[in-house]
């Protein structure tokens, strides 16, 4: 009897052994069917948590962005739609907890001065829902967007920003004299902050129906663009102190160009003398692009993050870092100083800060109770923590999650000690865990200066360490990024996709990636390509004399600095079948002249192109085209600035001159990301497999 039993149950567990292993391979429409999550904010008690959800909506050609609420113990689902239009994000809580504020780019119907109709308005304005449900309705509105906003401590006031608004007689005195010229940079102007009752847009709500102007002009805290003493900027970022007295505003260039570290600043503004004729105070004197502001709970001092450039000194690329400064004296503090990976989100917790660190292929939670105490990693799940957010009144944090085998979800833990007790409060992205999800594993090998370099292998599904397999080089942007355990599914990451079609994804953390510390991003300059060029095509020798890549199918592919890379190294070596990129530069003197970035493109070459002439030649691929052999397939967004078309069409010329193998694709409308039409990154990724296939594939054999 016992040995029948243990029969059963061997037959049993051989029967759901081969259940699992008979999960359906995962297809090209369900891959663009993924759910991003765009935002995670916990109510100030900790028991809701507001997400910003992104997703294709194909038959509007466009990408949804809706807010969804999860409440404890609600009924009959903890997890209810808020929103609805398919255009909002950046949810804010009250911090009473009563309300949630957001933007919106909603099309509603607005009177213009001096005309008998309305028209249809499509500006980002900031947009009230009470937190136990009901309508959404504008609190802000107008021609001009809002580029941001934030709460007053007591949730009595909602501040904004925006471009200093023309009169009519403005506008069409501008349009009288110029017509349809471009006065390029003269023509733009910078920001002012405003301030705006709560109390007066809710009431307005209630006795004009759902589309009113204001009840009260909002007032003005900062001076209009060409007054005396105006900042010339966009500001990027508020916040009000803890204590109501200070407003904090983060910076940017009005043209949306990085050309001028001064424009990246951060300032303070004494709400108690504040207005139309008061310059806000600057705080810090750098060349860091400061972002992400957030007081201290002191109201002394003030966190921010910096992603480019350095806020110590001269101007320098590291990892991403975390600091905080005294807003008196300028007294600069940097959090986690000892640690050697990239700092990369944050959020307050208590006196300290919890972050999320990435160290090579993981990227951990970190907790740091004060700048000069010891930061310490949280105990949790292998893989990918990414946005967070802490409640203030209770331990509990609310996050994003993910790792190959796990799509992204967001989870809610008790406590930060708690992390491996967190339970999924959503389930956008089920459907990818009944698919035959790859698996992978880091991999690491010697560069020829005797650097350690590693890398991630994504194995098709059921073939885990397999050997001899067709090879994908899949090379990611940055360059200061890094691949590793996580889960995305998109146009411009597809490794899942590819090994569901049987190839081996080989992802290499090259030098420049970040995880492996400040001296290893470094060693790109002035080597732009050709150091971090030589890394990845060794990390390929080694995985070829490891016997675990067919050196007869291998493949390379990249965006974006990927792109930069694909692009360069089909013209070091034939060895690739197949080469697959996308906006990415095959020359460097255009592209800083033409590029939003020119901040880090003469960072990395050493100067700007009448500072390292030399450089920007012996670097560039164009000069060495003559050598490529690999068919090559291209994409680009036509309004790309970031790296401008113009370089797609060079190589495409090149190539079509030298007789080599090509095509060009051309999304309309797409900047650098291909964020507009979710078609175009289907299209994308489909037309790249087909590439795939042909040169290197099946097709190829």
């Amino acid at each position: 009897m016992e040995s029948g039993r243990r029969l059963m149950l061997v037959a049993f567990l051989a029967l759901s052994a081969c259940a699992v292993g008979q999960k359906k391979p995962l297809t090209l429409d369900e891959f663009f069917n993924s759910v991003a999550i765009t935002a995670v904010e916990i109510s100030p008690d900790g028991k809701s948590v507001v997400i910003g959800a992104e997703r294709a909506d194909w038959e509007q050609n466009k990408f949804r962005h809706d807010l969804w609420l999860y409440r404890d113990g609600a009924k009959p689902e903890s997890l209810i739609q808020l929103t609805q239009s398919g255009e909002d994000d950046k949810p804010k809580w009250s911090p009473d907890g009563r309300w949630i504020a957001f933007l919106s780019e909603r099309k509603v119907a607005a009177a213009k001065d001096g005309e008998a109709e309305a028209k249809d308005e499509a500006t980002s304005q900031v947009y009230l829902i009470a937190a136990d449900g009901g309508e959404a309705f504008p609190a802000t509105r107008g021609e001009e967007e809002v580029h941001a906003f934030c709460w007053s401590p007591d949730s009595r006031n909602l501040y904004f920003a925006t471009r200093t608004p023309w009169s009519k007689a403005q506008n069409d005195a501008y349009k009288k004299e110029w017509k349809d010229v471009v006065q390029y940079r003269r023509a733009e102007r910078g920001d002012e902050v405003f301030v705006l009752s709560v109390e007066d847009a809710v009431r307005n709500r209630k006795e004009e129906g759902a589309n009113p102007a204001p009840a009260a002009e909002p007032a003005t805290i900062t001076p209009g663009a060409h007054s005396a003493g105006s900042l010339p900027y966009r500001i990027s970022a508020l916040e009000v102190s803890p204590d109501g007295a200070k407003l904090a505003l983060a910076s940017s260039p009005v043209s949306e160009r990085m050309e001028i570290y001064g424009e990246y600043e951060i300032y303070v503004v004494d709400l108690a003398t504040a207005g139309p004729d008061k310059m806000p105070r600057q705080v810090t004197h750098n060349e860091a692009l400061e972002n992400d502001i957030r007081w201290a709970g002191d109201s002394r001092h003030l966190l921010f993050h910096v992603g480019l450039g350095s806020a110590e000194g001269k101007y320098k690329d590291t990892q991403e870092r975390l600091y905080s400064v005294e807003v008196e004296t300028g007294d600069l503090q940097r959090w986690a100083a000892s640690y050697d990976g990239s700092v990369q989100h944050y959020a307050n917790a208590g006196q300290g800060v919890l972050a999320t660190g990435n160290s090579g292929t993981e990227t951990q939670l970190y907790l740091q109770p004060g700048p000069k105490a010891a930061l310490s990693k949280l105990a949790g799940w292998a893989g990918t923590y990414g946005s967070l957010s802490a409640a203030t009144s209770l331990p509990r944090i609310a996050f994003e999650y993910s790792s190959l085998q796990r799509p992204t979800e967001v989870y809610l833990a008790e406590s930060a000690d708690r992390l491996q007790e967190a339970k999924p409060i959503t389930a956008f992205n089920k459907l990818f865990t009944e698919r035959d999800l790859p698996q992978g594993k880091p991999y690491r090998w010697k560069a020829d200066d005797g650097t350690t370099v590693e890398g991630m292998l994504i194995y098709p599904p059921g073939k885990f360490e397999a050997k001899n397999l067709p090879m994908l080089v899949l090379i990611h942007g940055g360059p200061a990024d890094a691949d590793g355990d996580h889960f995305e599914a998109d146009w411009y990451q597809w490794s899942g996709l590819a090994a569901a079609q049987g190839w081996l994804v080989f992802q290499p953390n090259y030098r420049g990636s970040t995880g492996y510390g400040d001296k290893f991003l470094e060693q790109i300059v002035p080597q732009i390509v050709s150091r971090p060029g030589k890394d990845i095509l060794e990390g390929v020798d080694a995985l070829v004399k490891d016997g675990i890549a067919d050196p007869a199918h291998l493949a390379i592919a990249g965006y974006s600095y990927g792109g930069y890379m694909t692009n360069w190294l089909i013209t070091q070596t034939t060895r690739f079948k197949a080469a697959m990129t996308g906006a990415g530069a095959v020359e460097h003197v255009a592209n800083w002249g033409n590029d939003d970035m020119t901040f880090d493109d003469a960072y990395f070459l050493g100067g700007r192109p009448w500072e390292a002439p030399q450089q920007y030649r012996d670097e560039a691929a164009i000069f060495q085209i003559n050598k490529v052999r690999t068919p090559t397939h291209i994409v680009a967004g036509n309004a790309d600035i970031r790296v401008p078309t113009l370089e797609n069409y060079l190589l495409d010329h090149a190539l079509h001159a030298l007789g080599v193998p090509s095509t060009l694709l051309l999304f309309p409308g797409e900047g650098h990301g291909l964020g507009k039409n979710p078609w175009h990154g289907k299209i994308k990724v489909r037309e790249e497999l087909k590439w795939l296939d042909k040169y290197a594939g099946s097709e190829a054999k």
